[in-house]
């Protein structure tokens, strides 16, 4: 890792910790976007990119031809696929052997629909459009007797070393973040990983209209990305009604061969940083995370919905008495960052903030919310004297936009403050 994708870290890391006001930003918020988001990131790059593309490629109103597209091109592209989240590239000033025209991602995404619908609103952007780190892209609406549905596709490359499961394990945002997504993830054969989602336009809701999508990615690194909005556009309905298409035909779509000459104009990816370089960059692993905080975990209860990657966990525990979000981040290096966000100065809900015999800076909130619900949640924040922090923080439910499980969180503000100190999650 470079100096100056430390500093953006660090900055990102700031903005979350540095929040006056409770409840703070979620410690997983910044990571959410950097790491399990990628594969949203990467959606909304579709649309934006797609929106404001100037090839407008056809004409409203146009019927599609009849086509066994999603009859018989359900198999796996020439080139291996794995999933995972797309993250930005440089173009190299060496071009890639091919290009693709915004037009032909058209032609594509529109020979591999139904036959008997139309298609409106279409447009398209290629390889050579629009500058460095555009990745080709298509969206339009498609229309039947039964309703219209918005549809884009999009083909990119993930940085070198980024893997299908990181952030979630499986290529599945966890429950923790998406709690009304319905996700499956299978390997295919050549080592494949296709993701399926039914989910919704605004994901912390279960209302409202729905968003269906298929992502498969190859072990070389291109991924491929195809998205499906009930009733039009993106936010163009609120009804609730099933997107036209099925998963198992958005499936088909995203497998299809059809897409190869896509996949063979992505620009060459940037190299990855040294290993020397990001040897610098101080990290508390998933893995040791996991450990220190079930050990915390009263006996008796169980545990569900791990969600770990690097300086956090978060995991659902039910005692039996309802389930219970509860979160740890861990970081070092944040004496500068949060010196002066450790009080209670200007802090909705209860606070209090001590320092203890060791120059151990604590504060404990107990508030709602911020995702607006009624969830309450209970944060204990500790910042030793050598820059090393520990947030603990859970909520009376799976996540924070769902129903409330239980009318108080499981473990008590002693037993959070506990964690938040143990040595272990440092020296483990």
């Amino acid at each position: 890792m470079s100096r100056d994708e430390d500093l953006e870290r660090r900055l990102a890391r700031a903005m979350t910790g540095a929040a006056e006001t409770f409840p703070p930003h979620s410690p997983d918020l910044v990571r959410r976007s950097v790491v399990r988001g990628r594969r949203m990131r990467l959606v909304r790059a579709t649309q934006v990119a797609a929106a404001t593309a100037a090839f407008a490629v056809v004409a409203a109103g146009g019927t599609l031809l009849g086509t066994d597209a999603l009859g018989g091109r359900g198999g796996t592209p020439g080139r291996p696929t794995a999933g995972g989240p797309a993250h930005s590239t440089v173009r190299s000033p060496s071009r890639a052997p091919v290009s693709v025209s915004g037009a032909e991602m058209v032609r594509t995404l529109t020979s591999l629909l139904p036959p008997g619908g139309t298609v409106s609103a279409a447009s398209g952007r290629g390889s050579e459009e629009g500058g460095p780190a555009v990745w080709p892209t298509a969206r339009l609406t498609y229309s039947t007797a039964n309703g219209s549905s918005g549809i884009d596709v999009s083909v990119a490359r993930l940085d070198p070393g980024t893997t299908a499961d990181q952030g979630s394990g499986d290529g599945c945002l966890p429950v923790e973040v998406r709690p009304y997504d319905k996700c499956a993830t299978r390997k295919l054969p050549g080592g494949a990983l296709l993701t399926t989602t039914e989910s919704f336009t605004y994901p912390s809701s279960d209302t409202g209209q729905k968003r269906w999508y298929a992502v498969l990615t190859t072990p070389a690194g291109a991924q491929l990305t195809v998205q499906e909005f009930g009733g039009g556009g993106e936010k163009g309905s609120a009804d609730g009604a099933d997107p036209l298409l099925s998963i198992a035909q958005l499936t088909s779509i995203v497998r299809s061969p059809a897409w190869n000459k896509a996949i063979a104009a992505l620009p060459v990816p940037r190299e990855a940083a040294s290993a020397g370089t990001s040897a610098a960059v101080r990290r508390v692993p998933g893995a040791r995370m996991t450990r220190v905080l079930k050990s915390h975990l009263p006996r008796g209860g169980t545990s569900s919905g791990l969600n770990a990657s690097d300086d956090l966990v978060q995991l659902v525990y039910d005692d039996g008495r309802g389930k219970n979000m509860v979160q740890a981040d861990a970081q070092y290096d944040m004496t500068e960052l949060l010196a002066r966000h450790m009080g209670c100065a200007g802090v909705a809900g209860v606070c209090e903030a001590t320092t203890l015999a060791d120059g151990t800076k604590v504060k404990k909130v107990r508030g709602r919310s911020e995702k607006g619900g009624p969830a309450t949640v209970w944060l204990v924040d500790t910042l030793r004297p050598d820059g090393r922090r520990v947030a603990v923080r859970e909520v009376n439910s799976y996540a924070e936009s769902t129903p409330v499980t239980r009318p108080t969180p499981a473990l008590g503000m002693d037993e959070l403050l506990a964690i938040a100190l143990d040595k272990r999650f440092f020296t483990g």
